[in-house]
């Protein structure tokens, strides 16, 4: 497995991939109307792009004989300041593998390029959303010292989901 930043050229894959991983997690939760609408505001190619080019993010990939496997994002800003307990809190946006990909390694590589990224920038603590009903999600961040600090919500077209903010303090 190959890691290496995104570029403008695999925003189409990755808004396949960030479109795929989320529907066939998440996708029964919702209605077909809220599903489209919130797919297309957050996992457009058009979106995808703007996201790799903002000097706020980075965004790594996990590739295996030139086939996209997963993703990760960073926004080297704090997503939720109510709820900081360090003075350069950033935000794991989305850490996502393919959903045939579960499994093999590739989340763990995207987390510790994250947590290296985060010390490189010198951040001194990192916070993600995951749902509140995502056990196996919660349990892989709780694996990387990530502990539970708020509950919050996260919204799916008109559907509010409950989540739970996770943050690891480096």
């Amino acid at each position: 497995m190959n890691l290496r930043p995104a570029t403008p050229a695999d925003a189409a894959a990755l808004s396949r991939l960030g479109t795929d991983s989320f529907v066939a997690k998440f996708g029964h939760l919702y209605t077909a109307e809220d599903l489209a609408n919130f797919l297309a505001g957050s996992h457009s190619e058009s979106k995808v792009a703007k996201e790799i080019t903002e000097p706020t993010m980075r965004v790594m990939l996990a590739e295996q004989d030139g086939q996209l496997l997963g993703y990760c994002k960073l926004v080297m800003v704090c997503g939720w300041p109510e709820h900081a307990r360090g003075q350069r809190a950033i935000e794991l946006k989305q850490l996502y593998t393919a959903p045939e990909a579960t499994g093999q390694g590739i989340g763990a590589a995207l987390m510790e390029w994250a947590l290296g990224e985060a010390v490189t920038f010198g951040a001194d603590e990192i916070q993600l959303s995951v749902y509140s009903d995502n056990p196996g999600a919660q349990k892989f961040y709780a694996r990387y010292g990530f502990e539970k600090v708020a509950d919050i919500h996260f919204m799916v077209g008109e559907q509010r989901d409950e989540e739970f903010l996770f943050a690891k303090v480096l």
